[in-house]
């Protein structure tokens, strides 16, 4: 049997099914199986996040098909988790699980409620949804159980009201509390809202407009890094979450149209640019190199200030670390690099092989931590890898699941492909070509 981290003898299927099983069983242990709400972190008393939430519902099907949980667990689980959302309280109360058919970004693990006086979260309830959707389409059997996840999908889906979500602006807002109304901002650049847009547009009662999507495509900044023409998205979770339900190879909006691209490769030339940054490394972080990046929002090593090596650094707790702009505090997130498979598989294996050989000691049960920083190596407490986040966060567990599931196999971009509200949704965006003009297959 090969240990746990001996990386260097495996050959990348292998290497991939261990760490995508690995990633999968943070669902196995940090979900509620009577209501299916699924823990923010690993850590102690952590509630629930809506979006991790969407990815477990996501994973699923994956467990199904590659042997790891039977289709009945799955059914199980899917269902207890569409009804703690269908029955949890809709209402303006501030102790709500959400309002107008939205919810709250953190909710207890017991009851479902909001904590942390949070956000009402579009784009987390647009990841929920997302997940809530592949279960749809997944579980298309003609017994009772999953004819009921199909209807309560689709009324959980219609229930949200996008026009409500705009506030009254050209754009769809971020979120929305019921002691002060909608934040006073909305979304100004790409980042991972596509799923979002895609979701409202497709809404057979409350659909946003056609030209709100227009109006968020005005705000995105087209640049050239390093040789690279890019649609400008630091971190590295814009460029994959969204992809991770819908294959955007060789389908174009009106702006795509005009680059001459698509974002599936503009999400590989995002991350050929965070490659080279590390390679370039131009703040001289420790371990930073072709085989070490991947610059995302993720955990930190806390707000300070240490000299090292003569140099004073500045060191973030959880932040949206990006490239080339920063923020940049050394702090590497090994999954982000994982997560890129489908975009950049030879490097994203060279990366993960580097990782399990070069800090062994952060890869326990076949699982990425959320972040390393070896530049804090030796400093204070930390050992001689540096500093280590402490557990692990399910947005990262999930989207390595995905990500390395649509390069095995393509079976959530498949299942999102059948979907009308995915298709429809991306239609009326201007979305154009590719599998988009083929008929529906399997619908």
């Amino acid at each position: 049997m090969l240990a746990e981290n001996d990386s260097l003898t495996e050959t990348d299927e292998t290497l991939l099914e261990r760490f995508q099983r690995g990633a999968f069983d943070y669902f196995m242990r940090w979900v509620n199986p009577e209501n299916g709400l699924a823990a923010d972190t690993s850590r102690d008393k952590s509630p629930s996040s809506i979006a991790v939430v969407g990815f477990a519902l996501s994973c699923y099907p994956v467990a199904v098909e590659r042997g790891w949980i039977t289709r009945q667990a799955a059914v199980e689980r899917t269902l207890a988790t569409l009804d703690l959302f269908w029955n949890g309280l809709q209402s303006p109360d501030p102790d709500a699980t959400g309002y107008k058919g939205f919810y709250y970004h953190f909710i207890d693990m017991e009851q479902g409620r909001r904590v942390w006086k949070c956000e009402l979260s579009l784009v987390d309830t647009a990841l929920l949804l997302a997940g809530v959707l592949v279960a749809a389409t997944y579980f298309a059997g003609g017994d009772e159980k999953e004819r009921t996840i199909r209807a309560r999908a689709d009324a959980l889906y219609r229930r949200a009201d996008w026009r409500w979500a705009m506030g009254g602006g050209s754009t769809l807002r971020q979120g929305w509390k019921p002691e002060s109304g909608f934040l006073h901002y909305g979304w100004e650049g790409y980042n991972e809202a596509t799923i979002l847009y895609v979701l409202a547009l497709a809404s057979p009662d409350h659909a946003v407009p056609d030209d709100g999507y227009s109006a968020w495509t005005k705000t995105y900044q087209w640049e050239n890094i390093y040789g690279y023409d890019v649609l400008y998205g630091g971190p590295l979770f814009m460029h994959q979450y969204s992809h991770a339900w819908i294959d955007f190879a060789g389908i174009r909006d009106e702006f795509m149209r005009e680059k001459n691209c698509d974002y599936a490769e503009n999400s590989r030339r995002a991350t050929l640019i965070h490659r080279e940054y590390a390679r370039r490394n131009p703040h001289s972080f420790a371990g930073y190199g072709k085989d070490f990046w991947g610059l995302t929002a993720n955990d930190g090593p806390g707000g300070a200030s240490v000299v090292i090596d003569g140099r004073e650094r500045s060191f973030f707790g959880y932040a949206a670390r990006g490239v080339p702009y920063g923020p940049d505090d050394g702090t590497v997130a090994p999954w982000a690099a994982l997560a890129s498979l489908p975009f950049t598989p030879r490097e994203a294996i060279s990366a993960l092989r580097h990782f399990c050989k070069c800090y062994p000691d952060s890869v326990r049960e076949n699982m990425l931590p959320s972040s390393v920083n070896p530049t804090l190596a030796g400093q204070a407490s930390y050992g001689p890898q540096g500093w280590v986040s402490e557990g692990y966060y399910g947005l990262d567990q999930g989207l390595v699941v995905m990500m390395i599931e649509n390069y095995r196999s393509g079976l959530i971009w498949n299942l999102m492909k059948r979907n009308p509200y995915i298709r429809a949704g991306l239609q009326r965006a201007g979305f154009r070509g590719g599998w988009l003009a083929q008929e529906a297959f399997g619908s």
